[in-house]
């Protein structure tokens, strides 16, 4: 193995680990913060990291009025909400839990992109994606049980509204922000910063409780912050670059076993056997609807070395 594969396979094993270990960050900080604080403490230190790798490889901000408005856009959509969601979500359920929820993000975006975008319509791989990330939502909540309106069940549906808002947001980059051709650590930055100036607006509604901070939750800040938030999209932009975007998107596939692994081993989360047998149902349906479960007939490619 070259060492640049080297490298870029460290650097997915890292992103595995801190895009997962990001819900067991929440979790410790709600132990001190309030979802609301959480959320600003998470974008705030996210547009800090990005800043300073901005700075370091003399990137330049745009200065297209219009671009910054979409920015704005995808703020809301990509960092406000679903921050505040899944944050407010970990205080009812596990943070394991909200990792499985999390996976679900490639099927939402599938079918909020057929619905708006005429290029991306529905085929067979896709409806039986679909179809299976349905069923194993529903195998996650335990339908068998009988619908009961708690907290709990309201923080599922929590989990599931912030990946429907990343679903709509990566609609909404590839629709107006991606012809741009606008480097995409810029537009990490400006969305993180903009998240900033939104929640730091919100704060006196959303953040206004006392804060209780001790050395567990100011690391997991940081943590969730500076790698989770920040230094984890640079990561992401080099593995899209050397390996394209459909093998970089299999990190998807690991972040809910990291984050279950890490709620069992450090928190002490129970889980029970529907919420594994869930997941698995959603990453075959993401591999369904990627075509990944079929038998290729072409030549096997050659090993990299």
């Amino acid at each position: 193995m070259r060492r640049t594969d080297f490298g870029v396979t460290v650097r997915f094993a890292l992103l595995a680990i801190v895009w997962g270990a990001s819900f067991l960050f929440i979790k410790v900080g709600l132990g001190g913060l309030s979802p609301g604080q959480v959320a600003l403490a998470r974008v705030a230190l996210g547009a800090l990291a990005l800043g300073v790798i901005l700075l370091a490889r003399r990137r330049p901000l745009p200065r297209d009025p219009v671009l910054w408005g979409h920015l704005a856009v995808v703020s809301v959509l990509l960092c406000v909400v679903p921050f505040l969601l899944f944050s407010w979500a970990e205080q009812y359920i596990s943070s394991g839990l909200a990792s499985i929820f999390n996976a679900t993000t490639p099927l939402v975006t599938m079918l909020l992109a057929a619905a708006a975008l005429p290029a991306e319509r529905f085929t067979p791989p896709r409806v039986l994606g679909l179809l299976l990330g349905f069923a194993g939502v529903l195998t996650i909540v335990g339908v068998w049980h009988g619908i009961d309106v708690s907290h709990q069940l309201t923080a599922q549906l929590a989990c599931l509204g912030a990946t429907t808002c990343y679903g709509a947001c990566f609609v909404y980059l590839r629709r107006f922000v991606s012809p741009r051709g606008t480097d995409p650590m810029v537009l990490a930055f400006g969305q993180t910063a903009s998240a900033t100036v939104l929640l730091t607006l919100l704060a006196p509604a959303v953040a206004a409780t006392p804060v209780r901070l001790d050395l567990p939750v100011v690391a997991s800040m940081i943590a969730l912050g500076v790698f989770g938030t920040g230094i984890a999209y640079a990561w992401n932009t080099r593995i899209i670059a050397a390996w394209g975007a459909a093998n970089a998107s299999a990190v998807t596939y690991l972040t809910p076993v990291v984050g279950v692994l890490l709620g069992v081993l450090v928190l002490g989360e129970p889980v029970s056997w529907n919420q594994p047998a869930g997941a698995l149902l959603v990453v075959l349906g993401i591999l369904a609807a990627h075509g990944r479960l079929r038998r290729r007939k072409t030549e096997p490619e050659l090993v990299r070395s």
